[in-house]
């Protein structure tokens, strides 16, 4: 029986090795085309390590494109995505899991039926709505709306909200607190697991989005990572070496964020579901 579990254990830990290989795979290949000359990315046979390195294409990176006002435009938009969702969302999702009303579950329905609705079906209308009020080429329309909540992220709250015990909440009422501040002191505190969830959710699509500002913003000097990415291809040439260096940049804070919220994520997630 005891060499039967360490067989397991040995071929499980095989198998995550060789998938966690794969997976890295593309990571490696990134920084391989990006320290490679530009003369040498095509050469046949490939070479997966460059020989030599010339981690000069990562300063030559900064010199050539403006990388810090693409970066400040993503970082930017990304706080006021996840400042709005956490406000919106933590309003709408404490009145559906706390308050009776009429037709709360019917407009609750309705509310998970937009997560239906792709994206490619509501962009022209919304690029249509945006340019006719006058904020087609400026950062509103990539951060505006998260003031107005979504549904994903309204229904992970209430489902946490509702684990919520509500003699904490009487109690509070009692002491003479009101709403807000029952929510704030009392509700939230209790729920920050799924807060950093949604935290970081936001933070992940609004930093890898690419097809809004492509759609909303026509400055240069508005690009964000992703447009700046898109941008190192021209008519007539694609810099392999800066856009596999750039790219890889633009991975890093993701990385970093998942890293150090991987724990959140999982509770988060776990979690949501102890109550229907």
């Amino acid at each position: 029986m005891k060499m039967r579990r360490l067989w397991g254990n040995g071929a499980s830990f095989l198998f995550l090795l060789v998938f966690s290989v794969l997976m890295l795979f593309p990571l490696v290949w990134m920084l391989s085309t990006a320290l490679k000359p530009s003369y040498n990315i095509t050469a046949d046979p490939t070479k997966l390590l460059p020989d030599p390195a010339h981690w000069r294409n990562f300063v030559d990176l900064f010199h050539k494109y403006p990388i810090a006002t693409y970066t400040w435009n993503t970082l930017y938009i990304s706080v006021l995505n996840i400042i709005g969702k956490l406000i919106s969302c933590s309003l709408v999702a404490y009145g559906f899991a706390k308050y009776k009303a009429p037709g709360k579950d019917v407009l609750f329905g309705i509310l998970l039926a937009t997560m239906m609705l792709p994206w490619a079906v509501t962009m022209v209308p919304l690029f249509i709505f945006y340019r006719e009020i006058g904020w087609y080429n400026t950062f509103l329309p990539l951060w505006v709306p998260s003031f107005f909540g979504d549904a994903f992220s309204i229904f992970l709250l209430r489902q946490f909200m509702m684990g919520v015990p509500n003699e904490l909440e009487e109690a509070a009422k009692i002491d003479g607190a009101h709403l807000f501040k029952i929510l704030w002191h009392v509700v939230l505190p209790i729920i920050q697991p799924a807060l950093v969830v949604v935290a970081i959710f936001s933070f992940f699509h609004t930093w890898n989005d690419f097809l809004g500002p492509l759609l909303f913003l026509s400055d240069p000097e508005k690009a964000t990572l992703q447009i700046g990415i898109r941008n190192l291809r021209t008519q007539y040439d694609v810099e392999w070496n800066y856009m596999m260096g750039l790219s890889l940049l633009s991975v890093i804070p993701c990385l970093i964020v998942f890293f150090f919220g991987q724990r959140k994520i999982v509770d988060g997630i776990t979690m949501s579901g102890l109550k229907a």
